[in-house]
């Protein structure tokens, strides 16, 4: 079957009523795979990590995007930049290590040396090179912001505005107190399964939480679940019980309402009362797909309600991964 053909197998124009389940070969064809990774991952704000994690000139990340190699630098200016870690010469990655501290940013493989930028500054025994300027082989810059203390990246040549893509979420949510909160810990699942999968259980979430997730059913008010849609985002959304039992979700799931968030295509963000987690799904084949969670807590949070936090996310996550 062509490219042509799978893509025509769905109609988005259908009510809801009719509303039918996307074809099976959009989780398992291959080229239908290779395109996403082009005309959804690299052509929407991916998040790459953690504002805090640049807070300092020097401090740099790295991270994938689809088929392509970032880095994501603070310069000594104090701005963001983000570009691509493929050296110009010989398209080597050049940085390997996930973060750290630099005046520089320097290819290991023949040594050329980019500053902060991304501009091309050092290029050893290339003295005579004709035909060849330093400024114009700098490293392809990407668009890069930040929404509360999550840092995003588009590689798009034109990308759409960051407000557009997580207007809704910022608009109701207070990014000054999420930004408060602090990152304590991050715990990775890979996965059997195409990366929609995982996207389409998170949608799913009123429905199938009484029967999978029992012990958070019960800290809900189910009969008051809702969900919004909006463009490029969706938000699920439930008071929690006053009357819950004592048991560890309702210890550490707090306050008046827990709000389930999804960003398009692969993030979510899930905040209760002080306490907030994030899902980031990483395709890595058709059938495959790693999954990272990263955990945020009050200031003042206690280490004992933090590990019984992360114990219960865990749990969820394994009653999902079960079915």
């Amino acid at each position: 079957m062509s490219l042509s053909d799978i893509l025509k197998g769905f109609n988005p124009e259908l009510p809801l009523e009719q509303a039918r389940t996307i074809p099976k070969t959009w989780y398992t064809d291959r080229e239908l795979y290779d395109l996403e990774l082009k005309e959804v991952f690299e052509d929407t704000w991916q998040v790459v990590g953690r504002s805090e994690q640049l807070s300092e000139p020097g401090h740099y990340l790295t991270a994938t995007i689809g088929n392509e190699g970032v880095i994501v630098t603070r310069d000594k200016e104090g701005k963001l930049n983000a570009f691509s870690n493929v050296c110009r010469h010989k398209a080597a990655k050049i940085v390997h290590e996930a973060c750290g501290k630099s005046s520089s940013i320097q290819c290991r493989y023949h040594g050329w040396t980019y500053d902060l930028k991304g501009q091309l500054k050092g290029t050893p025994e290339f003295q005579g090179v004709q035909n060849f300027e330093k400024q114009d082989n700098g490293l392809p810059a990407f668009a890069v912001e930040t929404v509360g203390p999550f840092l995003l990246v588009n590689l798009a040549e034109k990308p759409e505005s960051l407000e557009a893509a997580t207007g809704e979420f910022s608009r109701r949510m207070d990014l000054n107190k999420l930004s408060q909160l602090k990152w304590s810990r991050r715990t990775e699942y890979d996965l059997n399964c195409n990366w929609k999968v995982f996207v389409d259980n998170y949608l799913d979430g009123g429905y199938h939480v009484n029967t999978i997730h029992p012990a958070l059913g019960g800290s809900l008010d189910y009969s008051e679940y809702k969900i919004e849609t909006y463009e490029g985002s969706c938000l699920q959304f439930s008071p929690l019980k006053k009357d819950a039992s004592t048991d560890s979700v309702s210890r550490v799931r707090q306050g008046d309402v827990a709000y389930y968030w999804w960003l398009m295509p692969n993030f979510m963000v899930n905040i209760y009362e002080g306490v907030m987690d994030t899902n980031l799904v990483l395709p890595l084949g058709p059938d495959k797909c790693r999954v990272t969670f990263d955990y945020y807590f009050s200031e003042t949070t206690k280490p004992e309600f933090i590990e019984e936090s992360i114990q219960v996310a865990h749990q969820v996550q394994l009653e999902d991964q079960m079915v």
